[in-house]
């Protein structure tokens, strides 16, 4: 060939003399290795090819100590004479596959480096990468020969890789000598390095999660090294951003999008692309707007200015485990913003400290009518996000915050149309009984003085009462006093059809209201727990029962209002029903008769002071549930027309007032119904209509003269 010129040095062309004169005749019987290294064991052995120098030495030792130490030179080269300078016109480049025809080479020839690229040849041979001469023998290598190896054999061709791989976390394990620091064929594989693009290759997005499990989840040893535990590493596979990659959505992130390719560092390194400071503009890669709205906002401008504790993406989204905010799971979804995204800082009692926050603002959120019905599975209800904003969120004081003071009523009203600035004149954050607002605070303190004082009376009251009346019936049962018996039959009228009607509906409707109320105001108690689990739908349909009971309720009293104006028997209800100042004067006697300051009890007639406080309570507490319950319904034109201080207001009154009716059928009504000696298993007024009238004796029983005196009138004149 005309451009290849082979100079050999003096020794050499002297012992080629000698071949052809004496040797060649012996050609038949096969070139050795030693005739070859006469003259290639020589570093001056070299050819120009091209315009360059190419070296034709042939190390020895290294030769000797490769894979191919058995072999002949003339096992690889073939197709050439020795005798000839050149040997021949055109070397026959060396054929791998004359002895490798396994699945490595199969894997090679559809591999990036073994397919021809167009007008240009392979990317790689194998000398490229096992070198000629001095292949090594990889099962046989030391783990540091072999990282040398494979470093030095892809550093060739990729030295820009090699630059950032070596000042990777990956690179400087590997080069501090530690066992399961991934080299290049890790990831890429030997013979069958793949383009990305591929859908084979083990760095293609759908396979990167499998390639990094290898080492971070299925190898001990890294697990052992690296401090996210596999599980944490795993949860990536049920991301959206993997399940966006598995549904062939090439623009979603693997791991190499976050973490980096070949320059992957650990997150505690400041030039990470997942330390803390670079995470925002590492998800601004795929999400530029919202890395704009978060560079903006209170937190980012914090954590630009060196507070790492301010939160960035993975703190609200999470990292290996980001979900959509349409997932139940997701820490973003509605249902869990607050509690588990916000609250987390808002109510650390550290950070608080340290940086001057309010720590009550999850508590206060948890206590209004938003942070209840978000506990308790409401869907629409507004969370933190829907006032403060999601990634742009700023401080009140910045005008261009949605809960800027300008601003609020828009931002109340996205949720409640036509909101005006009433909406805004009050506390937020706020709990009644807490004192941050005046006005709740002795609303609320009153209350708590009033029902402590109602309650604890009516108990001491009815316990006495309980006392004095069984140790008379134990007295009696054991001879020490005479047993009082009444042996007629006879029942006497105590409620009307009409009235167990109204106190039916009374009693259902009450009852629905205090269940369907306290199940919002107490989400997580294990009775509210248990009715939300039987579905989604809970939610919704407590609220459509408790105003379905209040109508139920108001219907029901002014039932009660037209009979107690127009009916007889209703006029007389009401008449007997007024206060007199006879009943404290029986009040008092009571007590002298169950403190044991009196021998004989007083003369109660059809309505005691018992029935009059009871019947009067109901009264109020109705008319002042209902006010306040349709304050709270309609709650769009009562914020608007009262202001958000009122509105707060009645919801206060509203929920102390419940708790006071509550406890007062419980303790009162129910101990008179039920657990009274004279009652006990029940009074069945309520169902029955009538008394017997050993009950009409016992608890009514100047009623009971009075019916018996109009019914035998001659016979009280001759007694009188």
């Amino acid at each position: 060939m005309a451009d290849q010129r082979y100079r050999f040095p003096f020794l050499a062309r002297v012992v080629l003399a000698t071949l052809a004169l004496t040797i060649l005749p012996l050609a038949a019987l096969g070139q050795s290795n030693s005739d070859c290294l006469m003259c290639h064991s020589e570093r001056s052995t070299t050819m120009t090819k091209k315009g360059k120098t190419v070296s034709l030495f042939v190390d020895r030792v290294k030769f000797n100590a490769s894979a191919h130490a058995d072999l002949q030179c003339v096992s690889c080269h073939e197709g050439f004479s020795a005798s000839d300078i050149p040997h021949a016109k055109k070397i026959r480049p060396v054929q791998c596959t004359s002895c490798h025809t396994d699945e490595q080479f199969q894997k090679f020839s559809k591999s990036v480096h073994g397919t021809p690229r167009e007008g240009k040849g392979l990317a790689a041979a194998c000398s490229d990468c096992h070198s000629t001469h001095a292949i090594m023998k990889l099962s046989a290598a030391k783990p540091a020969e072999l990282q040398g190896f494979i470093f030095e054999a892809c550093q060739k061709c990729h030295a820009r890789v090699e630059e950032k791989y070596m000042s990777s976390s990956h690179g400087q394990a590997m080069k501090a000598g530690i066992k399961g620091a991934p080299l290049c064929i890790d990831c890429h594989g030997e013979h069958s390095v793949l383009a990305q693009s591929n859908d084979s290759s083990g760095t293609n997005k759908k396979n990167q999660a499998a390639t990094c499990l290898k080492c971070h989840a299925d190898d001990p040893e890294v697990r052992a090294r690296v401090g996210p535990s596999a599980g944490f590493i795993r949860s990536y596979e049920n991301s959206v951003h993997s399940r966006a990659v598995q549904s062939g959505n090439d623009l979603a992130a693997a791991c190499s999008d976050c973490h980096g390719g070949h320059d992957m560092r650990k997150g505690s390194d400041p030039a990470s692309h997942v330390a803390k400071r670079n995470i925002a503009s590492t998800c601004g890669q795929c999400h530029p707007d919202v890395m704009e709205q978060y560079t903006n906002s209170i937190h980012g401008k914090a954590l630009a200015s060196g507070i790492m504790a301010s939160a960035t993406c993975t703190d609200c989204h999470g990292e290996h485990n980001i979900l959509s905010p349409k997932d139940a799971a997701s820490p973003v979804a509605p249902a869990n913003v607050s509690s588990r995204v916000c609250s987390p800082c808002h109510e650390s009692v550290r950070l608080a400290s340290k940086y001057g926050l309010a720590s009550d603002r999850f508590k206060t959120f948890a206590d209004s009518y938003h942070g209840l019905a978000d506990k308790a599975g409401s869907v629409e209800v507004a969370n933190c996000a829907s006032c403060h904003g999601v990634h742009d969120i700023k401080p009140s004081s910045d005008s261009t915050s949605r809960i800027s003071k300008q601003n609020l009523a828009k931002t109340c009203g996205n949720c409640h149309p036509g909101a005006n600035e009433n909406f805004t004149k009050g506390s937020v954050h706020v709990i009644a009984a807490s004192g941050n607002d005046r006005v709740l605070y002795l609303v609320a303190t009153t209350y708590i003085v009033l029902i402590g004082l109602t309650v604890g009376g009516m108990f001491f009251h009815n316990l006495i009462d309980f006392v004095r009346k069984s140790r008379r019936q134990l007295m009696e049962r054991r001879g020490a006093i005479p047993f009082h018996h009444v042996a007629s039959r006879r029942l006497y009228l105590r409620m009307s059809l009409s009235e167990r009607v109204q106190h039916a509906s009374l009693l259902i409707s009450f009852f629905l209201l205090v269940l369907t109320g306290f199940a919002l105001r107490f989400p997580d108690a294990w009775w509210v727990v248990t009715i939300r689990n039987i579905s989604p739908l809970m939610f919704s349909i407590r609220g459509i029962l408790h105003r379905v009971a209040a109508v139920i309720l108001v219907l029901a009293s002014l039932y009660h209002l037209y009979y107690i104006s127009f009916a007889p028997r209703g006029k007389q209800l009401i008449r007997d029903l007024l206060p007199v100042r006879n009943d404290l004067s029986e009040a008092f006697e009571v007590m002298k008769y169950n403190l044991g300051f009196a021998k004989t009890k007083p003369l109660l007639g059809r309505f005691s002071y018992v029935e009059k406080a009871e019947y009067w309570a109901l009264i109020w507490g109705t008319i002042v549930m209902s006010v306040t319950g349709v304050i709270l319904w309609f709650d769009n034109t009562f914020l608007n027309l009262l202001t958000k201080l009122w509105w707060d207001v009645a919801r206060t009154v509203h929920y102390y007032e419940a708790w006071l009716a509550t406890l007062s059928i419980i303790i009162w009504h129910f101990y008179f119904v039920i657990f009274n000696p004279n009652s006990y298993p029940i009074n069945l007024a309520f169902w029955k209509g009538t008394l017997t009238e050993e009950e009409m004796a016992e608890e009514h029983p100047r009623e009971l003269e009075e019916i018996k005196r109009r019914e035998h009138p001659q016979e009280e004149y001759e007694k009188s």
